[in-house]
């Protein structure tokens, strides 16, 4: 009965979800983010950190939204906790600061004892950037415990054995080719009907949502969903980006992977766009073989070739198939890279977009 469930159910339930999860309106948005980025630019860092770096010297991985359950039918982090673990042995060794950019802990679904009980492995990996003083947390929607609640520092404290600061947002702040940079990141919940701190959304995750979702074992964070146009949200937060001076916007939330402003969807669009323009209809071809099965109706392709390259997403740390997706920036380049596991099983990094950080300019 579940299989069948499961295989009627899944994508209406899909729909539905972000239907209900992601409600964002425009005036808030732009609203929530202005008042945010200013602060973080002049204010007394209550909100958060400016970070100066070298170009070409300094080293930040940046994740978001592992969502780390209770290792039941509803964590839906469970099977990416290897390649995380993986992940930040090598970011660890590598030297690079990280960035927890929110929704690191389930606690919509979950009570904070519940999370550190089955979360041990996870929260000691983090600890050794913690004592290195190269770790940042920001906070997202579902775990919005971290800014608000007065038990926060005492859960804190049990976790990385000391209290640390929980941010909004931070900019990192560098100058390439003379010219300055600033990297504004945050969680990108704001503005969000559905999850700015609604109580509904929490209600309606702990009580309907996740038991619903644990009887099918439904995960709906899909390479196949992540590939597709930008969302709402997502789309929102580009625009924002574009209308700020030298600025580089990085969120989560979504769980939807953007590089330079693009899906993986939408770059081979592009491509394609670009291939036809230069005569090489055998690439252009090619590339449209990738993306048959989820072409616009119609036989005019978009040109996304205007779009400015201002926008980053880090996709997420819990997809179906274990796979995790971040933002890497160092030496001078920005990556989008998926960690995943290989046919026996380890786990392997990709780099699935790179550019310099002098090309954005």
């Amino acid at each position: 009965m579940r299989k069948f469930l499961q295989k009627l159910l899944t994508k209406p339930v899909a729909r539905l979800a972000d239907r209900l999860s992601s409600r964002p309106d425009k005036k808030r948005v732009n609203r929530s983010m202005n008042r945010l980025y200013k602060s973080l630019l002049t204010g007394s860092g209550k909100k958060g950190l400016i970070i100066p770096f070298d170009a070409e010297k300094g080293k930040f991985i940046i994740f978001s939204d592992q969502h780390k359950g209770a290792r039941d039918d509803m964590d839906i982090f469970a099977l990416a906790e290897k390649n995380y673990l993986t992940a930040l042995d090598y970011y660890y060794s590598q030297q690079f600061f990280y960035i927890n950019l929110g929704d690191s802990e389930e606690l919509w679904e979950n009570l904070f004892i519940t999370i550190k009980k089955h979360n041990k492995a996870t929260f000691e990996s983090e600890k050794r950037f913690i004592q290195r003083k190269e770790f940042m947390k920001i906070f997202g929607n579902h775990d919005l415990f971290w800014d608000n609640d007065p038990l926060a520092a005492v859960g804190l404290k049990q976790i990385y054995d000391e209290v640390i600061k929980i941010y909004e947002g931070a900019v990192l702040q560098t100058t390439v080719n003379g010219k300055p940079l600033n990297i504004f990141m945050t969680h990108g919940h704001q503005g969000d009907l559905q999850s700015d701190g609604n109580w509904f959304s929490k209600w309606f995750v702990s009580n309907i949502w996740a038991p619903f979702q644990a009887y099918l074992k439904v995960n709906i964070n899909t390479p196949a969903n992540n590939d597709l146009l930008k969302t709402d949200h997502n789309r929102i937060m580009y625009e924002w980006s574009q209308r700020q001076k030298s600025t580089l916007l990085i969120t989560g939330h979504t769980h939807q992977p953007v590089f330079r402003s693009l899906t993986h969807l939408e770059r081979l669009y592009n491509d394609i766009v670009k291939a036809r323009k230069s005569g090489n209809d055998e690439l252009a071809d090619e590339l449209n073989k990738q993306i048959v099965n989820r072409q616009i109706k119609g036989d005019v392709v978009p040109d996304f070739s205007t779009c400015n390259p201002s926008y980053f997403n880090s996709g997420c740390c819990c997809y179906d198939d274990g796979d995790i997706t971040g933002i890497e920036i160092s030496g001078g380049q920005i990556r989008l890279i998926k960690w995943e596991y290989n046919n026996l099983n380890q786990s392997e990094r990709i780099i699935l977009e790179e550019c310099s950080l002098e090309e954005l300019f």
